[in-house]
């Protein structure tokens, strides 16, 4: 999938990833997918976007947020906007494409292969726009579920196209793993980050954010 030498960036659709994880039954460890793609080549960016709640009194996003952020990534968030559909149901939007698809084409000049952590067809252009500048592109998602949760026009267009299933035992959290207590305090190699963790009391949302602009609270 890579070269050795190539300058790598990945780019992470947060809470695609995390609805491919969970659609197959584990969660990922960021410390370990990091570390596979650093082995891979010359990692140059890894960003992480995601959108985040912030009229709450907890998100649940937060601390894989802050672990991130202390850990090598580039997190790009930005606020959810909430409205009101005409059946006078709340809805919470939060979309990230727009930052991903601006950040890829600035780094197209400075990388040999760009990966992409998303199943969405609304990437395809992006994909193929960064291909005519000379960059491989590789989509990261997964065809075993029903429905697959990659687009089968994103899977297409990219140079190579690889079923997270087949990294789960490289990029897969053990389940007997400790979280951490602190983002910032607790960064050694192995460790957890602290995603998992919730303050007594805390409510429970599906999912670790914002899926995309099809999400609904209610």
């Amino acid at each position: 999938m890579t070269v050795p030498g190539e300058k790598i960036a990945l780019f992470i659709d947060g809470a695609n990833l995390y609805a491919t994880a969970k659609s197959l039954g584990f969660d990922i460890d960021y410390k370990k997918l990091l570390g596979e793609f650093q082995s891979r080549g010359y990692l140059l960016r890894a960003f992480y976007y995601t959108a985040v709640i912030e009229d709450t009194e907890y998100s649940s996003i937060r601390p894989l947020i802050d672990w991130l952020d202390y850990n090598g990534y580039s997190v790009v968030t930005k606020a959810t906007k909430e409205f009101v559909d005409q059946t006078g149901r709340r809805k919470v939007k939060g979309n990230m494409d727009i930052e991903l698809a601006v950040d890829a084409m600035e780094m197209a000049s400075t990388i040999d292969h760009m990966v992409l952590f998303s199943g969405d067809g609304d990437f395809r252009s992006l994909v193929e726009a960064v291909q005519r500048k000379g960059v491989r592109v590789t989509v990261i998602s997964t065809v075993t579920t029903q429905p697959p949760m990659v687009a089968d026009e994103l899977r297409r267009q990219a140079d190579v196209f690889t079923d997270i299933i087949t990294l789960r035992n490289k990029v897969g959290r053990d389940p007997s793993e400790r979280p951490i207590r602190s983002p910032r305090e607790q960064s050694e190699p192995g460790q957890h980050p602290a995603f998992l963790q919730r303050p007594a009391g805390a409510p429970q949302r599906a999912g670790a954010g914002v899926e995309d602009d099809d999400e609904n609270y209610e």
